[in-house]
Order: structure tokens, then C-alpha cells, then sequence
């Protein structure tokens, strides 16, 4: 990576014992804790990355809550970019650009394009795909204190070892440990 390229980041929280989902899709266990400062990561992205069935869930999401930390929140991820990885879908009523085949040349091509960095929200496969093509530059996993025992989990058929740089290790009060690692 040129150092005037955007990064791809893979940031997310995760269980304990590996899982981004519970067995039917809950993420209720998820700690939304103010001192990970995750308006200031958002800050630091211009394009979000989905996979379809993710975009389907998040990408038009408000929040049914008279919260306003929250609302914030929604109103600054759906100000971004955003593209949809999909081999079904094609186009919808928003603003988001469908991205069916030619996954990596798109990629370099985006990092390569003036901005912020990037941010890859997930599903799981397309994370794996992106693992699998060597494009996640940053990996910030948010390790929170639960075990599920079941659900989806995080890495699944990664076909070749990763190696990653430990850069940064932050605790916070709620007990979740967030680990930044580079991709080397």
C-alpha cells in the first residue's frame, strides 16, 4: 500500500469466542460504549463496503428511539459512500453502487480515488472474500465480553494464513478489548 492510498478497515465487534452474530442474527450483546469513539472512527471514513444481505439490514436503517447520540450515529454512517457487493442484486432507489464481479481491480481502483479510508462493514462471506483477495489493510476487531456459543462467525473458509502487526491494544470500562492489527 502507497502511503497516499486510503486503507480498507475491517472494524467490528465480535464475542469472545469468534462470533459477529448470534445463531438467529442478534447483535444484542453488542456494547455501544462512548469511550471507543466510534463518531471519531466514523469521522475518518468517507465509503462504507457491504455485502448484500448486510445492506439489506443496515444500509437504510433508522433507529426507532428518541435517542439522539443514536440518531447521530445513523445519520453520519448514511452519509457515506457506500457500495453493495452482490451477485443478485444489481441497483435500487439509493445512492449505493452495485459491485457484482471484479472485486480486487474495484478496489485498488477505490483506494486509489482522493478521500478518507474505507470501511468494510461485513457480511461474513464478503469479509472472507476480501481476506481471500488480500485487500483489508487494517483489521480493528472490538472483543466484547460475551460468550454465545453459537452464531455466525467471523472467519470462515480463509484459504491461507494471514500474518498481522499488533499496533494498538485499547480497554475499556464496559470490558471490551479493541485489537488493531495491520495486514503486513
Amino acid at each position: 500500500m502507497q502511503n497516499n492510498e486510503r486503507k480498507i478497515i475491517l472494524d467490528l465487534a465480535i464475542t469472545l469466542d469468534g462470533f459477529i452474530e448470534g445463531k438467529n442474527g442478534e447483535i444484542d450483546w453488542c456494547i455501544m460504549d462512548s469511550d471507543m469513539e466510534f463518531l471519531h472512527f466514523l469521522s475518518n471514513i468517507d465509503t462504507i463496503l457491504y455485502g448484500r444481505k448486510s445492506y439489506d439490514l443496515w444500509g437504510h436503517y433508522t433507529p426507532d428511539t428518541n435517542d439522539d447520540e443514536e440518531k447521530q450515529f445513523w445519520a453520519l454512517v448514511h452519509s457515506k459512500e457506500k457500495y453493495v457487493f452482490s451477485k443478485t442484486k444489481q441497483q435500487d432507489h439509493s445512492k449505493a453502487v452495485f459491485i457484482q464481479e471484479n472485486i480486487a481491480e474495484e478496489m485498488q481502483a477505490l483506494k486509489k480515488k482522493t478521500g478518507k479510508n474505507i470501511w468494510l462493514y461485513g457480511g461474513a462471506s464478503l469479509i472472507t472474500t476480501f481476506i481471500d483477495l488480500g485487500l483489508i489493510d487494517e483489521f480493528r476487531l472490538s472483543i466484547h465480553p460475551v460468550v454465545l456459543g453459537e452464531g455466525k462467525p467471523l472467519f470462515t473458509n480463509v484459504t491461507e494464513k494471514i500474518n498481522l502487526k499488533l499496533v494498538n491494544t485499547r480497554t475499556f470500562s464496559s470490558g471490551v478489548v479493541q485489537l488493531i492489527y495491520h495486514n503486513n
